[in-house]
């Protein structure tokens, strides 16, 4: 079992873990994962590390409560603990010095994000952050971004803080007003990242997206987080998380994070109502829902 040192809410629906993990804080580098698994009958989940500090033994995630398992994790609290927490996982960032960076941070997307763009501002690389989110509580680690960039901009889709309209509005304007810019790094809902690869592809910027598919074991055993980059299959866990954004299939990715959409849907309602039954007003602590198994062997979060 894994303490969770805290646990906080940092949005609706959006909570911070700092979890006791001595050996995956020493490894870590930025662009990796990890995969939980709550209890003994609990699915596998691939999760961002936010951070870590190795002297400390932890790291930093970010859970957005989107399906059953995330809606169970987030009920944990600080002094919880979690059954498994294996990795870190995936291949690390590529970090160089490749001039001008523009960081693009779409919702929890900004958590994956967030080491990425620390090392490549450590590396010596000028930092150009645009965060998004529908509305302004959605806008995510802000603080913690603004640090590492040479400027930071913000929009959201209600126009409710920083400029109304979408990621790809600002970068399209600092590409208008002839902003030097050598990479691209995108991360989020895959349709901001797709637009954001269909944009760049244009002005022939090298573009980094980090995908998060259906994952299961996160070996490249099981076939799972399939991707089609190129052409040619690849494994999100192990040849990934970050592909080149204009070699990535979006339509297949699409495509297949749909699959189970159904089960994860009930799943999820069975689970409610059995929170509900056993008089937890719909939100479970760890394992209390055993009566609501998940439908499916593994999935997005």
């Amino acid at each position: 079992m894994y303490r969770i040192l805290d646990a906080q809410f940092i949005a609706p629906g959006i909570k911070r873990f700092v979890i006791d993990v001595p050996r995956i804080a020493k490894k870590h580098q930025a662009g990796q994962f990890v995969i939980l698994r709550l209890h003994e009958r609990g699915e596998r989940i691939p999760i961002t590390i936010e951070s870590s500090d190795r002297e400390k033994g932890t790291i930093r995630i970010v859970v957005q409560a989107v399906g059953k398992t995330t809606y169970e994790l987030n009920a944990l609290e600080t002094g919880g603990a979690i059954l498994d927490v294996v990795g870190p996982l995936g291949k690390p960032s590529e970090i160089e010095k490749y001039g001008t960076v523009a960081v693009l941070g779409g919702g929890v997307g900004t958590a994956l994000a967030y080491p990425t763009t620390a090392a490549l501002k450590k590396a010596g690389n000028r930092i150009l952050t645009i965060l998004g989110g529908r509305s302004r509580e959605l806008v995510l680690l802000e603080k913690e971004m603004r640090e590492v960039s040479d400027a930071l901009y913000v929009t959201t889709d209600d126009g409710s803080y920083g400029e109304k309209g979408l990621v790809t509005d600002k970068l399209r304007e600092l590409i208008g007003k002839g902003e030097p810019i050598q990479l691209v790094l995108a991360v989020g809902p895959v349709p901001m990242m797709k637009a954001v690869a269909d944009l760049t592809r244009e002005h022939g910027i090298r573009t980094i997206v980090s995908l998060n598919p259906i994952m299961i074991d996160g070996t490249g055993m099981c076939g799972g987080c399939r991707v089609l980059v190129g052409g040619k299959s690849q494994f999100a866990c192990v040849d990934g998380p970050e592909f080149d954004a204009h070699q990535v299939d979006f339509g297949v990715l699409m495509r297949r994070n749909r699959m189970y959409r159904d089960a994860e849907k009930e799943s999820l309602e069975r689970f409610q109502q059995a929170c509900a039954g056993n008089g937890q007003g719909g939100s479970c602590k760890n394992g209390a829902a055993e009566t609501a198994p998940v439908t499916i062997a593994g999935g997005k979060p």
